[in-house]
């Protein structure tokens, strides 16, 4: 192939895993979920590619012929975060889960903080909802100039300041000091998360940034890379893997934004992987536990998927996924949940209707796009693109 096009849905799960109840997610099911408290989904071309024929999804049509390959991936590693899940993606799996601060960071990581980013305090100190800790600290801390710290059930030390009265920049200084700091402590990524507007219209903006640990092993994206292919990462995918295993990286604005940066880039690349990270619908939909927005979101991506196929040759791949659940029922958390990932191939070469099954490994996925493009796959993971591929289409199409 010359070309294979890997998005990750973020959060897209499809049923939680047999070890889903260890993290209190027993039952999760973000697809199902979100179209049966939205009352439906029209998305015809993730039908027709063969969503709802995956194993465990029960609220979309079974076309009898679907037209592209399906499936879905269990994910080895323990954890539910974006890292873990995008790493194993990549042939790098965890054996022991990042460290969490469901109770917040200890004195020995808060003052060197502190002391080193040279302000005030900070705010809070504990898990939290971040829309929800800006509207009940943002006047504080613009009087106070001291950052809001919060996490999460992830293992992230993130950062909440006001672009204006704090300073966009300084925010971002903050947490490469943050970075530095809990490197020895393993913690998985720092997050900035700049925020705008006065009392009762505060609101986060796109010049989000994770300061992420590099993967601790060598990736599919690094063996790409060192055998000449470009690899292009889309959204935040530069932050998840530290900028490691890239020649260029796309800064994009949410789920639309990514869409169009990736529909250019099959107009002018020639050869090699991009690699999307579609951010909206876990940051705006499933943490906010709106399935309203998460069911616009999949529509508006159903119809860029859409173009962005126009655009594909005869030896283009698509693969789509996701890196973890965010059923936005879930209203007891805001956390992810840990479930099944999607896995959808489309192309002129792929199969029409082949089950892939359930993979062991979201470094399935990484092995199927290493084969793919430089003819085999030397990680962990299992490929599977002898199964869903048929070369006669792309023969005939050159012909």
């Amino acid at each position: 192939m010359k070309r294979v096009f890997l998005l990750v849905l973020d959060s897209l799960g499809v049923g939680a895993t047999p070890d889903a109840g260890l993290s209190g997610d027993a039952g999760a099911h973000t697809l199902d979920h979100l179209v049966a408290a939205a009352g439906g989904l029209d998305t015809p071309r993730l039908v027709e590619l063969g969503l709802g024929c995956i194993e465990g999804v029960r609220s979309l049509p079974k076309p009898a012929t679907p037209q592209g390959a399906f499936g879905r991936a269990r994910e080895r590693s323990p954890g539910k975060d974006t890292s873990t899940g995008h790493w194993e993606m990549m042939g790098c799996e965890l054996e022991r889960a990042f460290p969490v601060y469901p109770d917040g960071f200890p004195a020995e990581i808060i003052e060197p903080f502190v002391r080193r980013a040279q302000v005030p305090g900070v705010l809070w100190n504990k898990a939290a909802s971040g829309t929800e800790i800006i509207e009940r600290f943002a006047a504080e801390h613009i009087a106070t100039q001291k950052p809001i710290v919060y996490t999460s059930a992830d293992s992230v030390f993130q950062v909440a300041a006001h672009e204006s009265h704090f300073g966009l920049e300084r925010l971002y200084e903050c947490c490469r000091i943050a970075r530095e700091i809990l490197d020895p402590y393993g913690v998985g990524r720092v997050i900035a998360r700049p925020f705008v507007g006065e009392p009762g219209s505060f609101r986060r903006t796109y010049n989000r940034r994770d300061y992420s640990l590099p993967p601790p092993r060598e990736t599919v994206l690094d063996r790409l890379k060192s055998r000449g292919v470009p690899v292009v990462g889309v959204g935040k995918i530069e932050d998840i893997f530290a900028g490691r295993g890239l020649t260029e990286s796309v800064h994009t604005e949410g789920n639309l934004d990514g869409m169009r940066a990736t529909t250019t880039l099959a107009s002018k690349l020639e050869r090699g992987l991009v690699f999307v990270n579609l951010v909206d619908f876990d940051m705006l939909y499933g943490h906010r536990r709106d399935a309203q927005g998460y069911r616009r979101a999949l529509e508006q991506f159903d119809v860029g998927l859409r173009e962005l196929e126009a655009r594909l040759g005869p030896d283009d791949l698509v693969l789509l996924t996701a890196d973890h659940g965010n059923d936005p029922t879930k209203h007891e958390t805001t956390d992810h949940t840990r479930e099944h990932v999607p896995i959808l191939a489309a192309g002129a070469a792929v199969k029409a209707g082949v089950d892939v099954g359930t993979r062991s490994s979201f470094a399935d996925i990484g092995a199927t796009v290493e084969e793919a493009l430089v003819g085999s796959a030397s990680g962990p993971g299992r490929s599977f693109l002898g199964e869903i591929l048929d070369l006669r289409p792309a023969r005939a199409a050159r012909a």
